[in-house]
């Protein structure tokens, strides 16, 4: 239940024409998983509307995929996931499902009617440590450049928290990120250099 929405879980196998049917993913790999809503609609519109979603990925997609970095955004989501199951037309089923079943929730709470997404779900290929370091930093520092906060660490919903210590979700894999940084004080370094040099590349308009 969301905000007092009973929610349909893609059991009667209805969908969204979100179901990422041109989403390229192969196992052994890192993607960076994105989507943002239609016409700059908000899509998370309480706390309780960024548990749910967070709730419903680690249900579905959680065990497919080690889940390095994230953020969820007002109006936007991004992942950065290691693919360890061969099953990958199983989690573009099953993020379909999560989009859904989020989007089902919201528009009878709210009286609407259509996707709150735009209609494919982005999956791109990380094909570098460097690159892999830059994309968590860029994830991280999100609702910083949205002017939404001045520190990584006050944004709820993002992955850094669980890097520095204030939150323990369970569904962060911080070994990868960690490895290359030696220490979490390395990390968090790391991460505050970037915050006003981060190339534009990693930036999605």
């Amino acid at each position: 239940m969301i905000d007092g929405v009973h929610l349909l879980d893609g059991s009667n196998g209805e969908m969204d024409s979100i179901f990422l049917s041109d989403m390229e993913i192969y196992p052994q790999q890192y993607y960076h998983i994105y989507n943002r809503s239609n016409n700059a609609e908000v899509v998370f519109k309480s706390e309780e509307n960024y548990d749910f979603f967070l709730c419903k990925y680690q249900k579905y997609i959680s065990g497919k995929v080690e889940t390095l970095a994230y953020c969820l955004m007002p109006t936007h989501f991004h992942f950065l996931v290691f693919i360890q199951s061969a099953e990958t037309t199983i989690i573009k089923n099953n993020f379909g499902i999560l989009l859904s079943s989020y989007t089902k929730a919201i528009n009878s709470r709210h009286k609407r009617h259509g996707s709150l997404f735009q209609l494919h779900t982005k999956a791109k290929p990380v094909d570098s440590d460097n690159y892999l370091m830059t994309l968590a930093a860029y994830i991280h520092q999100n609702p910083i450049r949205a002017g939404l906060t001045n520190k990584l660490e006050n944004w709820k919903y993002t992955s850094y928290r669980d890097y520095v210590g204030l939150e323990n979700t369970g569904m962060i894999n911080k070994e990868t990120l960690l490895q290359q940084c030696g220490t979490i004080e390395e990390f968090k370094l790391f991460s505050e250099q970037l915050l006003l040099t981060v190339d534009s590349k990693y930036w999605i308009s």
